[in-house]
């Protein structure tokens, strides 16, 4: 919430420096911007291969039938809500926008220019880095105590990135949303963007409820239980999610939530921890959505085909996000550039819209999570009491 806080007032100091500062001050903070952008392009591939490496390598410590189902159907319910989320975005969000297009090409004309750059290239592109990812993850999870040094490394590397993102990357990202509002309101595009996201917010937020009926109406059809009982018997952990902002944090209220539907208690401890890092409907929802809306905004062409395959990468790359603050739309940031066309403001402008819902999306994502665990029960906990029974 704190972070949310310094977010919400460089947003508004950015827009009031916008109209007060001189070129040769708002040309200050476009050199910080340019150097802070520089980095964290460099960063970005890190990330991805800090986050993704260790978390295919943890899970595949626990290798077998019912970790494959749950995290096969974790990835179809993310998949699954990122696409509702651009089908209802595309049919809904033209109507609500209107004409609130900014033309990037003449805007860009009077943005404040920096004096110099410090161009860092990153030492792989995304699709590389989650290449790199996978190997060094997979060749950890099959060959179990032969590689237990390079386990520690790609651990040891994730706490190295872990530690950027929380110590230089986040207490900076206020002073590089500040930059960016400022040049925003100089080249005159803020007023239609700003209105813009406040339009479709009320939208977003009723897609998370939507996303989360249409899960539990779909585990309810494996379970058999009410899926509105379900729900409302979720209502603390989502509650807890909503004021901790963490599904790590919240994983004690989510598990005892779980099992009082009537999840067994060996299934609902190992389903809800691994779909803690692994579920990112409400996540994934919320950046589809803002993407939308932004690309809709800035007259950029965009169609099915790409966003089902913008979101089928975004399942992967936000693996164990939810660990560092901001952590999934960080991870998404190469993503929003390589497969999108997004530029360095359209991304700051997605890091301040996310962590702006950030509280919503986490709720989503770990109430979702007992949708899966009825699922599983259903094939894994369920058979395995029947046949303890019939011995």
């Amino acid at each position: 919430m704190k972070l949310l806080v310094r977010i919400a007032i460089a947003i508004a100091a950015g827009i009031g420096a916008g109209f007060v500062f001189p070129d040769w001050v708002a040309r200050i903070f476009a050199t910080f911007n340019s150097v802070f952008s520089s980095l964290l392009g460099f960063v970005i591939p890190l990330l991805i291969v800090g986050f993704v490496a260790p978390a295919i390598a943890d899970i595949g410590k626990r290798a077998g039938a019912m970790l494959a189902a749950t995290v096969g159907i974790a990835y179809l319910m993310t998949f699954g809500s990122g696409m509702l989320s651009y089908f209802t975005a595309s049919l809904t969000f033209p109507g609500l926008i209107g004409d609130s297009v900014v033309n990037t090409d003449t805007a860009a004309g009077s943005a404040p220019a920096p004096f110099f750059t410090l161009p860092i290239e990153p030492l792989m592109g995304v699709t590389s880095s989650l290449a790199l990812a996978f190997v060094l993850g997979f060749g950890c999870a099959v060959s179990g105590d032969a590689t237990a040094r390079l386990k520690g490394v790609i651990g040891d590397f994730r706490n190295v990135i872990s530690l950027i993102i929380a110590k230089v990357i986040v207490p900076l990202l206020p002073i590089y949303i500040f930059g960016i509002f400022m040049s925003m309101t100089i080249e005159g595009s803020v007023g239609p963007i700003l209105t813009t996201f406040v339009k479709i917010i009320a939208v977003i937020f009723a897609l998370h409820v939507g996303v989360l009926v249409i899960q539990y109406l779909i585990a309810s059809l494996f379970s058999g239980y009410n899926p509105f009982k379900s729900l409302w018997t979720m209502m603390p952990a989502y509650a807890t999610a909503l004021g901790t902002q963490s599904s790590a944090a919240t994983i004690p209220v989510t598990l005892e939530r779980t099992i009082k539907m009537g999840v067994s208690r060996d299934v609902a401890g190992f389903v809800i921890p691994l779909c803690a890092t692994i579920h990112m409907s409400g996540s994934t929802l919320k950046i589809v959505a803002c993407a939308v809306a932004l690309m809709l905004v800035r007259d950029m062409p965009f169609d099915a085909m790409m966003f089902a395959g913008f979101i089928a990468m975004l399942g992967i790359t936000i693996i164990a996000a939810p660990g560092v603050p901001g952590g999934a739309i960080m991870a998404s940031l190469g993503l929003l550039s390589g497969m999108l066309g997004f530029s360095e403001a359209d991304n700051a402008l997605m890091i301040a819209l996310y962590i702006a819902m950030d509280s919503f999306g986490t709720a989503c994502n770990i109430t979702g999570d007992g949708a899966i665990a009825q699922i599983i029960d259903r094939f894994f906990g369920r058979k395995r009491q029947e046949g303890t029974a019939a011995l």
